[in-house]
């Protein structure tokens, strides 16, 4: 659009200062997904299903030291650091193959025994912050898969798949010492620094007890004030990448599930990925795609995604990719509500204007049991700061999601409920309650302990 600098009107100029002012306040309201660029952050609120030893998932020695790799293990295609910037593992800035590597963490301070760690990171009011670092790194090297004409060497030569087995040695051998059998993928949001993501994924993976095997999907998002749109355009870029991994990952290791965990913009990466993988086996069914990619639980958290066109990946078969997908939603999260207004378009993590649905999807809701939306608006804590990032501030809704993947439980076996009218979940007032009832159901072991 041409603005001619001599018949443009007062008027006109205010209103471009309006949308500029507004597009900065979505910017600083998104930064919400990360903190200070640091290689710390504070452990998340315990789940409230946790609640003092309501429900321990831990074991009696330090399960970090039983871990082989013993820290994080991540995929990531930012640029390595070159050594001149601040970045200690990975620059702000694309890579564009797939590096596969580990990084080492710590929990809480090095004078404490584990019996003390778990303790604290168990109750409810904590008397500290009490951090999650990463304390050190190693890249495996480049996953083979991931190399485009445009990145390829001449050679590759004979050693070039040593990555990829390398870090699926890694892999299946933490399976083959887990009771769960399971891969999970935490895939994060706009404007953070790679350390960021293996710290969150390292925080989830704590409060499931450190069973399975867990993954921080690192994709090279800018830890900038401007950086929104860029970063949005990467995420087109690295869902390729992601779509690669999640191949290589069922082909390659012994998992019986790989779960994705998608949060804010990283949400694209994952439903990007996902409809690839249905455009390439279109037509195959939902049996087929387990069988072959063994895709579990998919959870969607604050999704900055255009739910317009979400809509039209159903249609083209996604919900066949994985067991089945959950989307969260929330009126309170106002990021989402500013990135609505920029983009003039819903976004799928938000709630549906006057909860009016679409018959065609309070149709399909009725009808399908792979296929869920959850409102969080009235859970405990879930309008914490802007509310976006209620996944991990509302020990409520981390409940639900970490339920879900320990125990592939349904929304009505976690206590969860709809009225007649309206195919959408909501929380019970009791729903703690109900929660830690069908888990110790589910496994007597885990009966409550009385509080000391």
């Amino acid at each position: 659009m041409r603005i001619s600098i001599e018949t443009r009107s007062q008027p006109h100029v205010s209103r471009q200062n309006i949308i500029y002012a507004l597009a900065l306040l979505l910017i600083f309201n998104l930064a919400a997904c990360a903190k200070k660029p640091v290689n710390e952050i504070f452990l998340m609120p315990a789940p409230d299903v946790y609640d003092a030893g309501a429900i321990d998932p831990f074991t009696d020695f330090d399960p970090i030291e039983t871990i082989p790799y013993e820290g994080m293990l991540y995929a990531t295609d930012r640029e390595p650091a070159d050594g001149k910037g601040k970045e200690a593992f990975y620059q702000n800035k694309r890579g564009f193959v797939l590096r596969l590597g580990v990084g080492y963490l710590q929990l809480g301070d090095t004078n404490i025994s584990w019996e003390e760690a778990r303790k604290i990171s168990l109750l409810k009011n904590r008397p500290d912050n009490y951090p999650l670092k990463i304390t050190g790194g190693e890249e495996f090297g480049i996953l083979s898969d991931s190399y485009t004409v445009f990145t390829r060497p001449a050679d590759l030569g004979p050693e070039a798949n040593k990555p990829a087995e390398i870090f699926a040695g890694k892999i299946n051998e933490k399976l083959a010492k887990s009771t769960c059998k399971d891969i999970y993928i935490y895939v994060h949001g706009y404007k953070v620094v790679f350390e960021n993501p293996l710290l969150v994924a390292a925080e989830l993976w704590h409060f499931l007890g450190y069973d399975g095997v867990f993954i921080a999907y690192a994709w090279p998002s800018t830890p900038s004030s401007v950086a929104y749109f860029s970063d949005l355009e990467t995420t087109s870029l690295t869902s390729y990448n992601f779509r690669i991994f999640l191949e290589y990952l069922a082909r390659e290791t012994k998992a019986e599930n790989i779960h994705i965990i998608g949060y804010s913009a990283g949400t694209r990466v994952v439903i990007n990925g996902l409809q690839q993988l249905a455009n390439i086996y279109k037509g195959e069914s939902k049996e087929t795609f387990q069988k072959h990619l063994r895709i579990g639980h998919v959870i969607l958290a604050g999704s900055d995604f255009d739910r317009q066109l979400f809509g039209s990946y159903i249609n083209d078969g996604i919900l066949d990719v994985p067991k089945d997908t959950t989307i969260y939603l929330s009126e309170l999260d106002s990021a989402l509500g500013l990135s609505k207004w920029l983009f003039n378009r819903q976004r799928l993590g938000q709630m549906w204007e006057e909860r009016q649905l679409p018959e065609g999807l309070a149709d399909l809701l009725w009808q399908a049991d792979d296929f869920a939306l959850i409102d969080v608006s009235d859970v405990d804590k879930a309008g914490t700061g802007n509310g976006h990032a209620y996944f991990r501030q509302s020990p409520w809704v981390s409940s639900d999601i970490l339920s879900t993947l320990m125990y592939d439980l349904s929304p009505e076996e976690r206590g969860l409920f709809h009225s007649q009218e309206w195919p959408i979940w909501q929380f019970p007032k009791d729903y703690i309650t109900k929660l830690t009832a069908k888990l110790v159901e589910r496994n007597p072991a885990l009966a409550p302990l009385k509080k000391q």
